[in-house]
């Protein structure tokens, strides 16, 4: 969603919904954070990005993989191969998309 309401956020939701208290919690937490804005509208709240979805999954990722694995790239392929189950196959096909993880 690229803006909306808290009545946009919470359709958006599958069943069983959020409470409205807990969206609002979680929308302040983003707030804070400096995650997401908005626009007031008399006492409305129009909520919108302010990081990408893509930056937010490599940043974290990215901090991830640095505390779990010590930022060892042997040590987390080792893990994701073992525990993932992959083919050799699979793993030569993602290491040929591999793309740079952002810091």
């Amino acid at each position: 969603m690229e803006k909306g309401f808290m009545k946009d956020l919470l359709e958006a939701y599958p069943d069983p919904k959020p409470a409205p208290t807990t969206a609002a919690t979680l929308l302040k937490l983003m707030h804070d954070k400096q995650f997401i804005s908005y626009k007031l509208y008399g006492k409305s709240r129009e909520y919108f990005p302010l990081v990408k979805k893509k930056d937010y999954f490599c940043k974290h990722v990215n901090g991830l993989f640095k505390s779990v694995f010590n930022d060892i790239t042997t040590q987390f392929a080792s893990f994701f191969s073992k525990e993932s189950n992959l083919t050799k196959k699979k793993l030569e096909d993602l290491k040929a998309q591999t793309l740079p993880i952002p810091t």
